[in-house]
């Protein structure tokens, strides 16, 4: 009996959740995703993403042939998605869910290690996943692929406190090693992981002097894993620095510079966003209060609670406080409360019964606008002819589904047609619409109620093209509006 106790610490490893756990993960995450599997709207954001990548793989340069804030490293991750042979929407949305999966089993591991039981370990995994539903992560937001890089990173500092105590200095430089390249893959996925990634980093340079090494040991491991931080994104600048003057330009403005020229959003909608996102992670802020508070005195927790406090900076660092931007913020609450799940089986009731009355108010029985964006598509594919349609206003994946040109670089509809984004993209939005709309495209997609608010200059040479030449054929439901697809008269004459 002794020796069988004395294993326990070994089930506290990042190993210990295993094969089985990874499936019933893996199952749970299908089970609660699967409902959007082929669902091409699941969010603005991640339609853009596959038509980028997509359009990688034919040739586009990001930022020159298509523009966009995002790292190209989440552009790439699309466009290897796109080599798997299948349906896209559907490929994309599975690999989505092997991510999701696998940081839902690294959230069990680092539950462990803060000292949770199996039990709380895998509520907390499963707590991943459905949350992830709840916080537009149904699809593949860009959280759920760099949330892997950022929970591996953080698992393997959880592991300091050991090796440190047993004075493994050379261990402590091979796991920041890896630990800041992981956060610099997410890094390049998006850039305000930055945060994580230096917190990890100065994690470990503070257990690497606790274990005895030099000062000189210190300084080049701390250079060591600075370069291994930034080196996917410094390699990304060599790429575009490498190509030109212009398309670096192009590049430096769009990934570093574009982000601080967009307009803020009204306090009371930023009030709104943040009261709406506070109280679907309720149960997991509670938790962290119940874990702080009876914390055991283990560097290990102390750890995990510094990395939520980065985590909380990250999420504040854009303001504009989108629900999806709380994804991040997923995967060091999940790990914090799964000890204080353990311990109070009620509580692990009481939270995924509080997720999944969500998830069946906000998501199960809500209608998907699928069979509205195929629809439309198929108008765009009837009339194209040889011409590019513009997507004024909408879903960029409309392209995609159409198999149809683009007529601009700026084809993620907010980017031309909203109010939040005039003056931010480095050119005259509403003369790239009139040069757009100069070249007469066989259809024009928009909306009657927008997703924000207007350009009022872009949005009023739309309305008048449209009524001077333009008759609309299609109106088909979308969120609380519709997509409206009209078609040039001389194209319906053709047809």
């Amino acid at each position: 009996m002794t020796a069988h106790h004395s294993s326990a610490p070994a089930a506290a490893s990042p190993r210990s959740g295993g094969a089985i756990v990874f499936l019933w993960l893996l199952a749970a995450g299908v089970a609660i995703r699967c409902r959007d599997f082929g669902n091409p709207v699941i969010h603005v954001d991640e339609q853009y993403y596959l038509l980028v990548g997509s359009r990688m793989l034919q040739g586009a340069v990001p930022y020159i042939d298509l523009w966009d804030r995002k790292p190209v490293g989440l552009f790439l991750i699309f466009a290897g998605i796109r080599l798997i042979p299948g349906d896209p929407i559907l490929v994309y949305q599975l690999v989505a869910t092997l991510f999701a999966a696998a940081t839902a089993w690294l959230v069990t591991a680092g539950g462990r290690r803060l000292g949770a039981t199996s039990a709380g370990a895998l509520a907390a995994g499963v707590a991943y996943i459905l949350w992830l539903s709840l916080l537009s992560g149904r699809g593949g937001q860009s959280p759920v692929f760099y949330n892997l890089f950022t929970a591996a990173a953080a698992v393997l500092t959880l592991r300091l406190p050991d090796l440190a105590r047993r004075a493994r200095v050379g261990a402590i430089v091979v796991n920041g090693s890896a630990a800041c390249l992981l956060a610099g893959l997410a890094i390049q996925t998006k850039y305000t992981p930055v945060v994580e990634g230096a917190f990890f980093g100065l994690v470990h340079l503070w257990y690497g002097r606790r274990a005895g090494g030099s000062l000189l040991q210190i300084v080049g491991a701390a250079l060591l894993w600075a370069v291994l931080g930034l080196m996917p994104t410094l390699l990304v600048i060599l790429a575009y620095y490498w190509r030109g003057s212009e398309v670096f330009a192009a590049f430096w403005f769009s990934n570093f510079a574009s982000i601080a020229l967009r307009r803020g959003y009204p306090a009371a909608k930023i009030a709104a966003r943040l009261a709406g996102t506070g109280a679907q992670l309720l149960p997991f802020i509670l938790c962290a209060i119940v874990a702080w508070r009876r914390r055991p005195r283990t560097d290990a927790t102390l750890i995990a609670f510094g990395w939520l406090a980065a985590a909380l900076v990250a999420f504040a660092m854009i303001g504009a406080f989108f629900d999806h931007y709380a994804l991040p913020l997923m995967i060091p609450l999940a790990m914090v409360a799964a000890p204080v799940l353990g311990r109070h089986r009620g509580a692990i009731v009481a939270l995924l019964a509080y997720g999944l009355i969500l998830f069946v108010a906000r998501v199960a029985f809500v209608p998907t606008d699928a069979p509205s964006a195929r629809a439309v598509a198929q108008v765009m594919r009837r009339y194209d002819g040889d011409g590019c349609p513009f997507v004024f206003a909408g879903d960029s994946v409309l392209y995609l589904l159409a198999d149809a040109c683009t007529p601009t670089p700026y084809a993620f509809p907010s980017t031309l047609a909203y109010e939040p984004e005039r003056g931010a993209t480095g050119i005259d939005e509403a003369a790239e619409v009139g040069r757009i709309l100069a070249r007469r495209p066989p259809v024009i997609v928009t909306m009657d109620e927008p997703f924000a608010p207007w350009n009022a200059d872009s949005e009023r040479q739309v309305a008048a093209t449209l009524r001077a030449d333009y008759r609309l054929v299609l109106r088909a439901p979308r969120e609380d509006g519709h997509l409206l697809a009209y078609v040039r008269r001389d194209r319906l004459a053709v047809r």
